[in-house]
């Protein structure tokens, strides 16, 4: 019989609805089943993607004698992270605080009856190996624990409060006031961490850092910074010619697990690609370079096409494909050598082999493929003796007949829920690079998904997290309303709807009455009428995205200098203010904070235009130059309904009027475009040529 998880919608969960474990969802049947039965609960954290998740899974929790052991001992819960990223977060912290070493998914946690964590860990296998104790000798050993040793838990469990207590950010009483520093200390930092042969930060495994690069790019197009631009240019040219980049489909992977790009771990994460494709957007915006363009292009195709399927994608974005097909890591994606050279004519072998390295050692476990570049375009031409452009069609016509066959393979699952932050994530990539680019049908994706949020995850004035087989459920996180925030700020620059300003209003107002912390401001992780857990984090520092707080403060603020508002102003700058001790001792891993930061000591100027609805198309495209370091929005003059402050008069005889307002400051009414344009270059030193024709390079 299945167990209590045939009732979810989760896929990660319907994966455990068939195991001999007694499997329950995190609910108050299963907590009070703790209580009235004195057991302790096994919390089972994963995701539908997770390779190692699958691994405990197939090795412990589909074999009988060892489900037979935990359903005896504990009450065991299953939880997939991405619908409560709350419990991950509090679970993840308390993991790092017994064992004092990050931990990651599975995360294996044994917590008392009240929900606090005894004892700990990732992944166990089955029976003793990696060092690591085997699972099935494990459980019993922690039941007695747990039976034998209550007044040693209740003490560890005192401390571990008081540790979670500590945890929360507050501002010194000594705490400067807030200047640039933490933003020149991050880039010092993030200098001294970026990998100058490879590209990235760090060593392996070795993380995306959207964010990190971003503040990188910042720096570029503020400063004219030429070092960071490299730190970017050179990072995403060697994520995208690497085994990190789907040579074939287009999308990113998760992480690589070496230093070079090469082997990647076989997920693909929304939020990863949604955070890439604005990265590389404007990356392009800054250096005209084509492969970053070929890069947005392959990424979103791929998106449109397995995250929004469908005739008329009127949905949002599915949450992620798995690691695994046919119960094997990267199945889909490898290649023996003899399969390649069969299916191509002899002219694309010879430019496929030495172009993806099919001369070379094999990279993956000493016996397949998995494609990266090799050789660039031009050495695989001179070893040809033939031109760059001949290799470059032989190389197209090879990687469509390699997909093709790859595409009757059996296919990674797709997790199908739609989670409110990471679809607002990629609707502000889609929606950025449809206005760079200009391409209408990417904006338009973009617009389908918000949407599609607007009408199925808002209720009653309030989000939920997630959607999935028409039930939307789960009350929103921080990082629901701050990221929807700011995808709809990027909307209302990219195509100005009405509605969207509404929402964004909207979003603003809930995050102010059910997230901030009003006696030390900051925003926490969940609203006030949350479900009470043993923690309420409040966390500043990126990770595989953004801080909600840091998102909340740049959104609050070009959203309070957008209408006037002088509260949103207020409650942004009480978050730099509480985290401003935190920015000084860590300060690079805290970007979208700095990033907020530097907005609040000189705010991004707002372009308003208004006018005729014929004349902002040629006045708006023009501003994309500028976009990095300007927020342009068109006014068309058939618009109602504008707040007081956008209701910018046009000129008598209806062309274009521009206002630049940089905080509460706006310039006279601009009604010339080139004068226009000579007043948003001061702000920025890098931007694109003017003759750049977008879309063509």
């Amino acid at each position: 019989m299945p167990n209590r998880l045939i009732a979810e919608t989760s896929p990660y969960l319907l994966q455990h609805a068939d195991n001999p474990v007694d499997w329950h969802p995190w609910d108050d049947v299963a907590l009070n089943m703790a209580h009235v039965q004195d057991k302790p609960i096994l919390l089972s954290i994963g995701y539908s993607a997770c390779h190692w998740c699958h691994v405990m899974a197939q090795e412990s929790f589909e074999d009988p004698a060892v489900a037979a052991i935990m359903n005896r001992h504990f009450v065991n819960i299953k939880v997939d992270r991405e619908e409560r990223p709350d419990l991950d977060q509090i679970y993840q912290n308390a993991h790092y605080m017994l064992n004092h070493r990050s931990g990651g998914w599975p995360l294996t946690m044994f917590l008392t009856p009240e929900q606090k964590p005894f004892f700990g860990g990732t992944y166990f296998p089955k029976t003793a190996r990696y060092g690591m104790p085997g699972f099935l000798e494990l459980l019993p050993k922690v039941a007695a624990v747990y039976r034998d040793r209550k007044p040693d838990i209740a003490q560890q469990n005192a401390e571990l409060l008081k540790l979670f207590a500590q945890s929360l950010p507050a501002k010194s009483a000594s705490a400067s006031l807030l200047s640039r520093e933490p933003i020149e200390q991050a880039w010092r930092q993030l200098r001294h961490l970026f990998d100058a042969t490879h590209g990235g930060f760090g060593d392996a495994p070795k993380f995306l850092h959207p964010l990190e690069l971003q503040f990188c790019l910042r720096r570029a197009a503020l400063e004219d910074n030429e070092e960071a631009l490299h730190v970017v240019t050179h990072t995403l040219e060697k994520m995208a010619t690497g085994g990190l980049y789907d040579q074939l489909g287009g999308g990113f992977y998760r992480y690589s697990t070496d230093r070079y790009w090469r082997i990647p771990h076989f997920e693909k994460m929304l939020y990863d690609n949604a955070l890439l494709i604005q990265l590389y957007t404007e990356a392009w915006l800054v250096t005209g370079n084509p492969l970053f363009q070929c890069i947005v292009e392959e990424t979103i195709a791929w998106a449109l096409r397995e995250m929004q399927p469908g005739t008329d994608q009127s949905h949002g974005y599915y949450s992620s494909l798995d690691a695994d097909s046919e119960h094997a890591e990267g199945k889909y994606y490898l290649w023996s050598q003899q399969e390649i050279e069969a299916m191509l004519s002899p002219d694309e072998y010879a430019v496929m082999a030495p172009y993806y390295g099919l001369d070379r050692p094999p990279n993956f476990e000493d016996e397949y493929w998995h494609l990266e570049v090799a050789q660039p375009v031009p050495v695989v031409a001179m070893r040809n003796a033939i031109d760059a452009q001949t290799v470059q069609r032989q190389i197209a016509a090879a990687r469509q007949k390699l997909l093709n066959r790859r595409n009757d393979r059996t296919r990674p699952g797709c997790d199908e829920k739609i989670l409110t932050s990471w679809n607002a994530l990629m609707i502000k990539g889609m929606a950025r690079a449809g206005q760079v680019f200009e391409r209408p049908d990417w904006v338009s994706s973009a617009m389908r998904a918000m949407d599609f949020i607007h009408a199925n995850l808002w209720k009653n004035g309030r989000l939920l997290a997630s959607h999935k087989a028409g039930k939307a459920h789960l009350n929103a996180y921080l990082d629901d309303y701050a990221f929807l925030l700011d995808g709809l700020l990027t909307l209302i620059q990219v195509e100005f709807r009405q509605s969207d300003l509404d929402f964004a209003i909207e979003l603003a107002e809930v995050l102010l009455n059910q997230f901030e912390d009003p006696t030390a401001g900051g925003f926490f992780f969940t609203s006030q009428d949350h479900e009470a857990l043993i923690h309420r984090p409040k966390t500043g520092h990126d990770d595989a995205i953004p801080a909600g707080n840091g998102i909340a403060a740049i959104a609050l603020q070009r959203l309070g200098h957008l209408l006037n508002a002088p509260r949103y102003l207020a409650s942004a700058e009480r978050v730099l203010d509480v985290f401003s001790t935190t920015l000084t001792q860590h300060a690079h891993t805290h970007c979208s904070l700095l990033m907020a930061l530097e907005e609040h000591l000189e705010p991004v100027p707002w372009v308003i235009l208004r006018g005729d609805k014929t004349a902002l198309q040629t006045w708006l495209p023009a501003l994309i130059p500028y976009s990095l370091t300007t927020l342009p929005i068109a006014l068309p003059l058939e618009l109602s309904g504008l707040p007081e402050c956008l209701r910018k008069q046009p000129s008598p005889d209806g062309t274009v009027n521009a206002w630049v307002c940089t905080g509460r400051r706006c310039l006279p009414a601009i009604h010339e475009l080139k004068e226009l344009l000579q007043v948003c270059k001061v702000r920025g030193k890098i931007v694109a040529p003017l003759s750049f024709k977008k879309g063509k390079t």
